[in-house]
């Protein structure tokens, strides 16, 4: 037996033997008896038979202690959709903080409910539905066993809110057609949390632990009672309809000229079973997703931008793979597909699957794009695609495998192959986090030569009061795989991490976090090229919910070749040795004007850097939200000084959670563009929807005259048939 083996069976019988049985909490649905009408009120005789769930317990600030406020909660089901009451008890509704009414917003600053079920009973995904009283919704499909949330998925869902004289209350509408569940269950993992935001006080009905995250299904609750479910027969059929006006100016290179084009698309989506979904796009728009945020690059390797376009994100959470990755090594990445080098490639037609069987997690996925020519893309028809499967073992582990064929621009011969395994157990003493993971990757194309494989292997102890991770990984310098994401290659990259977390008795200061990040990187010939040691003396988070942080980072570069860090200003191939500092301060979102500001200052490389960031939010109205982020990085080098500035300005207007206008407004001085993205979306009913989109782009020649870069103008008109 391999050493390695041994190890792992010693680490696992050690584990195993600590851990004890969660007892879950368990409560009944209601049936619907009459004709339920989302307002609020709560006055139908369903409602009032319904059973009541009550018992609720403090996350913070005591563990397990008794909420200021009472929180009461009913389920109803019947064989199309589910229903959630919450009736949210407050001594002084005047006080309840709740700003945002646009979907998706972040709610964790203002008081809000938030819902996670469990429909597969797998202990390992679900969904997490969530409302502030003003009714803005946020849906998400649990990511990483519970670590994280994939806030970019959207479900067809309804809610209405009322606050009232004792508090404000919620009344929520799933239609089972939006989620997949395992047939034949009479019962679902379930939980609910209430945020009181000018309290900073969490409450739950289940795993109230501190150590443990609200979106863990394997620690959620159970509802029971539920009927025998029936999706119909399980086909969406979604029309899209574009017309689309587009001007090219002298800022392009195509030179002036416009032109109008009338699309349409075609989604649809047919379950098989209850817990399995297909997928057909043809003529694939995706006219309505938000451009990204512009970031400054003072590195020598790629950023990353997250996928948002809706086709892609549906199931997205079985294709996640690996422990510990996070952008170091992106084995599908989907935003290869259908965007290449800032130019959109059309998606002539795709194909999707997703689903769960008992305690397997499956997922597959194909798409043809079309030819693109033009002076700086020219790429053929391709097709590409990846398949992924992942086995749950005993109640939290998995083992998976993952693969994908195809190139974006037609480079033959490739594929990757991978392997995943995580531990992960939320038992370990008793009730602690404690995850092992290990990944292995091979990639091929007919252009690689060298070594094209990777791995990595992780631990990680993520509590509250202590928070102990240690990460290896090892890249190939031809591991290059065509659909996924590597920002770096040819490294063995060594992260070590340890965060101490105490809660003081102290009047003002709710968690103190004493933080040490360190970040070795060498060749693959075991010569360093690079680290880095994060510390944070101070980062302490007071009762009031503000924030201060300084944190001191030495830093080392060996670089291997000169970069242009900024235009015109060279790194030449030297090793550095400098330090970096940080000042940051947040103020608290219960504010209706709130933030953060940064300062980073110090050498940088053979020279000195300072970094000024400000995000600054204002919340006149319950309807606007002015929103503004900024970045100044000022460089003075032996090969040159650079001055760069990049703010970005955003306006919501939300007259309902369904009518919203939002435009966002980014200029830099390294491309001399400003750039607009305005979108008015229309939710008219449930399952239609409107988008009205503004694009306009101008830059500065190089006499600073501005020109138009292309202006854009989009409507896009859809609706779901659910037969």
């Amino acid at each position: 037996m391999s050493k390695f083996k041994l190890l792992f069976l010693i680490l696992f019988s050690f584990f195993s033997s600590n851990a004890q049985e969660f007892h879950k909490p368990v409560h009944q649905a209601g049936r619907v008896i009459d004709d339920i009408k989302l307002d609020g009120k709560l006055d139908e005789k369903s409602w009032l038979e319904a059973p009541l769930l009550s018992n609720l317990k403090t996350t913070v600030p005591v563990e397990g202690g008794m909420p200021s406020s009472v929180t009461k909660v009913r389920f109803l089901a019947e064989p199309k959709n589910i229903y959630i009451s919450v009736v949210c008890f407050d001594s002084d509704p005047s006080a309840i903080i709740s700003f945002s009414k646009l979907r998706d917003a972040n709610l964790r600053n203002e008081d809000h409910i938030k819902i996670v079920l469990d429909p597969s009973r797998d202990g390992q995904s679900g969904y997490i539905f969530a409302v502030n009283p003003n009714g803005a919704r946020y849906d998400a499909l649990v990511s990483r066993r519970g670590e994280s949330e994939n806030k970019n998925w959207d479900g067809v869902w309804e809610a209405k809110t009322k606050i009232t004289d004792e508090g404000w209350v919620v009344e929520i509408k799933i239609p089972i057609q939006s989620i997949n569940y395992k047939k034949g269950l009479t019962a679902w993992g379930f939980n609910i949390e209430r945020r009181i935001q000018r309290f900073q006080e969490t409450i739950r009905w289940s795993n109230v632990k501190r150590d443990q995250w609200f979106t863990q299904t394997s620690k959620a609750g159970l509802i029971t009672n539920l009927p025998k479910f029936n999706y119909g027969l399980g086909t969406n059929i979604r029309p899209s309809f574009v017309g689309n006006y587009s001007k090219m100016g002298l800022a392009s290179d195509d030179g002036i000229g416009s032109e109008f084009k009338f699309e349409p698309s075609i989604d649809i989506n047919q379950r098989i079973g209850s817990n399995i979904t297909t997928s057909i796009t043809v003529n694939t728009d995706f006219a309505e997703t938000e451009v990204d945020s512009r970031q400054t690059n003072l590195t020598r390797f790629p950023l990353f931008f997250p996928e948002k376009r809706s086709f892609f994100l549906e199931g997205a959470d079985i294709f996640e793979f690996g422990l510990g990755l996070r952008t170091d090594i992106v084995p599908f990445f989907s935003r290869r597909i259908g965007l290449y080098k800032g130019t959109q490639v059309p998606i002539l037609l795709g194909g999707k699957i997703n689903g769960r069987i008992n305690k397997t997690a499956f997922g597959g996925l194909m798409v043809g794009t079309d030819a693109v020519a033009t002076p700086d893309v020219n790429i053929a028809h391709t097709q590409m695609g990846v398949a992924r499967i992942r086995q749950n073992i005993r109640k939290e582990s998995s083992f998976g495998l993952i693969g994908t064929f195809g190139d974006p621009i037609g480079r033959q011969g490739s594929y990757l192959g991978g392997v995943d395994f995580t531990y992960q157990t939320t038992s370990f003493k008793g009730n602690k986090n404690v995850l092992i993971g290990a990944t292995a990757l091979y990639t091929d194309r007919n252009d690689l030569a060298g070594e094209q494989t990777a791995f990595s292997f992780k631990f990680d102890y993520p509590n509250d009061l202590w928070d102990i991770s240690f990460t290896y990984l090892r890249i190939g310098d031809a591991f290059d795989p065509s659909l996924g994401f590597v920002p770096r290659k040819a490294i063995n990259r060594y992260r070590l991490g340890v965060v101490y977390a105490p809660r003081p008795e102290w009047s003002l200061v709710r968690q103190m976090f004493n933080e040490v990040f360190l970040s070795y990187v060498s060749n693959l010939n075991g010569n360093w090229e690079s680290y880095r040691v994060f510390t944070a003396p101070i980062n302490w988070r007071f009762e009031s919910g503000d924030r201060v942080e300084a944190n001191f980072v030495p830093v080392g570069e060996n670089i291997p070749f000169a970069f242009e860090v900024a235009e015109g200003v060279i790194i030449p191939a030297e090793k550095y040795h400098f330090i970096r500092y940080r000042g940051e301060v947040e103020f608290a979102a219960k504010r209706k004007v709130n933030g953060q500001a940064t300062w980073w200052f110090g050498s940088f490389y053979d020279g000195n850097l300072n970094t000024y960031e400000l995000e600054l939010n204002w919340n006149p109205f319950k309807i606007l939200t002015f929103e503004f982020q900024g970045i100044r990085n000022i460089g003075s080098l032996p090969g040159g000084n650079f001055d760069q500035i990049l703010i970005g300005g955003r306006v919501r207007f939300n007259l309902t959670p369904d009518l919203q206008l939002n435009s966002f407004v980014q200029y830099d001085t390294d491309t001399k563009s400003v750039g607009v993205n305005s979108r008015l979306h229309y939710i008219f009913l449930p399952l239609g929807d409107i988008f009205v989109v503004f694009n306009h782009n101008t830059a500065q020649d190089l006499n600073e005259n501005w020109q138009l870069g292309s202006s854009q103008l989009i409507i896009k008109a859809r609706y779901t048939f659910r037969l």
